[in-house]
C-alpha cells in the first residue's frame, strides 16, 4: 500500500472518531455535565449537543425525574428510652445537575445518612405514644429539615413518608393489652348505659301506660256518671211529665172523694207485694177511705134500690144490699147492714 493511500486513510479514521467525539445525543429528563480542560464548561440539555473533541468531556449525566429511595429500618430512641425501628421513604427529585455533581460527592448517601440523623432528632423528642400517633408530624419535620439541608446540593426533597414504626415485642404485647382492657372497658360502659337507656324507656313507658290507663279509667267514669246523670234526669222528667199528665187528667176530670178512696184501695194490694214485705202496717188513712167508699155505697144503693158489688179491700166482696133492717156477714168475716137481695145465683 502507497504511504499516501495510507495517509488518508488515518486522515478519515481521525476525522470520523474526531465527528463521532463531537455530536452528543442526551436521553429525555436526563442531562450531562460538559468539563473542558477538567472545568465545569456547560449542562448538556437533552437533544442533539456538539462538543469539541479532545478538549471537552462529559463527565456524567444525571436523571432529571423524581426518585424512590427505601431506607433500611433504623433504630431510634424515644424520650422514654424505648428502642424503635422506623422505616422511611423519601420522594426527591435533581433541580440542579451541577451542584448534584460538585457540591457532593454522592447525594443519595447524603441523603440517607442525613434523613437517620434528623429522624432521631426528630423522635428523641417525642415519647412513645406521640411517636405512634404523630406520622404526619414527623413527616413534615423531616420534609423541611431535608429540603433546607439538600437544597444547596441541588436537590429538592418533595415528600417523606414513615413506612412502619416497630416498638420492641415486650412494648407490643403490653401496648396490645392495654387496648384489649380499653376496648373491654368501653365495651361494659356501652353496655351498661344501654342497660341504664333500656330501664329508663320501660320505667317510662311504664308510668305512661299508668297515667293513659288512670286516665282512661277516670274519663270512663266521668262519662259513665254523665250518662246516669242524663238517665236519672231523664227518667226523672218522664215520671214528673207522666205524673203531670195523670195530675192533670184527673183535674180535668173533676173525680170526688168517692172516686180517689176507690184507688187508695186498688192501691194497697201493690204496696203489700214483694218477698220484702213481711209485716203489713195499715195506713191511718185506711178508716178514711172505707168512710168515703162506704158513703159510695150508700148512695149508689139508694139511687138504684137493688143490689150492688161491694168491693173489699182486695175489690172482690160479696153482694150485699144496703137496707136498714138487714145484718150479716161478708166472705171476710166483716159485719155489713143492709136489706138482703137475691144474688146472682138467685
Amino acid at each position: 500500500m502507497e504511504p499516501p493511500l495510507v495517509v488518508a486513510l488515518i486522515v478519515v479514521a481521525i476525522a470520523a472518531f474526531a465527528l463521532i467525539r463531537t455530536i452528543r445525543i442526551v436521553p429525555q429528563a436526563t442531562a450531562g455535565i460538559v468539563e473542558r480542560l477538567g472545568r465545569y464548561h456547560r449542562t448538556l440539555l437533552p437533544g442533539l449537543n456538539l462538543v469539541v473533541p479532545f478538549i471537552d468531556r462529559i463527565k456524567g449525566t444525571i436523571d432529571l425525574r423524581e426518585q424512590v429511595v427505601s431506607f433500611p429500618p433504623q433504630p431510634v430512641i424515644t424520650s422514654d428510652n424505648l428502642v424503635v425501628s422506623i422505616d422511611t421513604v423519601i420522594y426527591f427529585q435533581v433541580v440542579d445537575p451541577r451542584a448534584a455533581t460538585y457540591e457532593i460527592a454522592n447525594f443519595l448517601t447524603g441523603v440517607e445518612q442525613l434523613t437517620v440523623t434528623t429522624l432521631r432528632n426528630v423522635v428523641g423528642g417525642m415519647d412513645l405514644e406521640r411517636t405512634l400517633t404523630s406520622r404526619e408530624e414527623i413527616n413534615t419535620e423531616l420534609r423541611g429539615v431535608l429540603d433546607e439541608a439538600t437544597g444547596k446540593w441541588g436537590i429538592r426533597v418533595n415528600r417523606v413518608e414513615l413506612k412502619a414504626i416497630d416498638p420492641p415485642a415486650s412494648i407490643q404485647d403490653s401496648m396490645e393489652k392495654q387496648m384489649r382492657a380499653d376496648r373491654d372497658k368501653r365495651a361494659a360502659v356501652l353496655a351498661a348505659e344501654g342497660q341504664k337507656q333500656a330501664a329508663i324507656l320501660t320505667a317510662e313507658g311504664q308510668k305512661q301506660a299508668v297515667v293513659l290507663k288512670a286516665r282512661g279509667e277516670a274519663e270512663a267514669a266521668v262519662l259513665k256518671a254523665q250518662a246516669d246523670a242524663e238517665a236519672k234526669a231523664m227518667r226523672a222528667k218522664g215520671e214528673a211529665d207522666a205524673i203531670a199528665m195523670v195530675f192533670k187528667a184527673i183535674h180535668e176530670g173533676k173525680p170526688d172523694q168517692q172516686l180517689l178512696a176507690y184507688q187508695y184501695l186498688q192501691t194497697l194490694p201493690q204496696i203489700a207485694k214483694g218477698d220484702a214485705n213481711k209485716v203489713w202496717i195499715v195506713p191511718s188513712e185506711m178508716g178514711k177511705a172505707l168512710e168515703g167508699l162506704g158513703g159510695l155505697f150508700s148512695h149508689m144503693t139508694g139511687e138504684s134500690g137493688g143490689v150492688v158489688p161491694a168491693s173489699g179491700a182486695n175489690g172482690a166482696g160479696p153482694e150485699v144490699a144496703g137496707g136498714p133492717d138487714t145484718a150479716g156477714r161478708d166472705a171476710h168475716g166483716r159485719e155489713v147492714s143492709g136489706r138482703e137481695v137475691p144474688g146472682k145465683d138467685g
